[in-house]
């Protein structure tokens, strides 16, 4: 009897993981779930396909370091006007101090601000590049921003070389009060010096580019292209309804909208704006 007792009493091994576990186990992460057909994507397909998604070509967002890679010849650029950082003109707090909040965005992105100012070409062709980072404080504009831009004007007017800006923003930046939206102005004054030494400059609106930036440059461009989808306008959606007080149509600041009302030159897919590029910029400076 005691020996049967001591049976029951031996500690049971665990069961090892089966192989249906281990799959598992492998491949958490290596999927995503598209936005809009909430189809499950192979990130490796997804990455090679421009963060597109083959199944409906939903255009996923992406940061400004993949699209300078994305466009330029040889994904070779150098970086510009690195060297500027905001301070806190306001010393603006909400729910936290917007010092911190600065700090936390350039340890999650690696930048300075919400910009990437570039050279490199494009089809062989020399090219001034400003490319926005909305993982930044949302991409918004503040002093640094407006700066680095205006800069990037100027260089293209003295050297003659086309100006491309790629936008993706909520718009100015609050936590810099007036200093934000005084870059509207700046910005657009310094664009149009440019559009007088006939130097080109082409607008490239993604998801979302909205507030003061619409407001400014991002609408100012010899060429104005988005991609499929983006939201694009100023106020928001519902800011807009409350103060019309009426419903607005379907798809209303979505790029295919703003391409039918006007607004827009075209609508281009992120797989083929590299060489829609080229061949705007070869149109532009024959």
């Amino acid at each position: 009897m005691m020996e049967t007792m001591d049976w029951f009493k031996k500690e049971k091994s665990p069961i090892a993981n089966t192989k249906e576990e281990d799959k598992t186990v492998k491949t958490e992460g290596l999927f995503t779930k598209c936005d809009n057909c909430r189809a499950f994507i192979w990130k490796k397909d997804l990455d090679a396909n421009s963060k597109v998604c083959p199944k409906c070509a939903f255009h996923f967002r992406i940061n400004s370091k993949e699209r300078l890679e994305m466009l330029l010849d040889d994904h070779a650029y150098q970086m510009l006007d690195q060297q500027l950082i905001s301070n806190d003109p306001l010393n603006f707090v909400d729910r936290e101090p917007y010092i911190k909040r600065l700090e936390t965005a350039r340890n999650a992105t690696g930048l300075n601000d919400a910009l990437v100012n570039a050279t490199g070409k494009i089809g062989g062709r020399a090219v001034q590049i400003s490319a926005m980072e909305y993982a930044f404080i949302g991409g918004s504009m503040g002093s640094v921003v407006g700066e680095m831009i205006t800069l990037a004007v100027e260089r293209s007017t003295k050297e003659k070389v086309p100006l491309i800006i790629v936008s993706a923003s909520g718009g100015a930046r609050m936590h810099e009060g007036t200093l934000s939206l005084m870059q509207m102005g700046k910005v657009s004054a310094a664009l149009a010096h440019l559009d007088e030494a006939r130097v080109p400059f082409i607008s490239i609106l993604t998801d979302p580019t909205t507030g003061g930036v619409t407001a400014s440059y991002a609408m100012l461009g010899d060429l104005n292209i988005a991609e499929p989808g983006a939201l694009i306008g100023f106020a928001g959606p519902r800011v807009i309804e409350q103060t019309i007080r009426q419903k607005l149509p379907k798809g209303f600041q979505r790029s295919e909208f703003l391409l039918e009302h006007g607004m827009l030159d075209a609508i281009v897919d992120r797989r083929e704006l590299r060489e829609y590029l080229i061949n705007a910029l070869n149109f532009f400076m024959k």
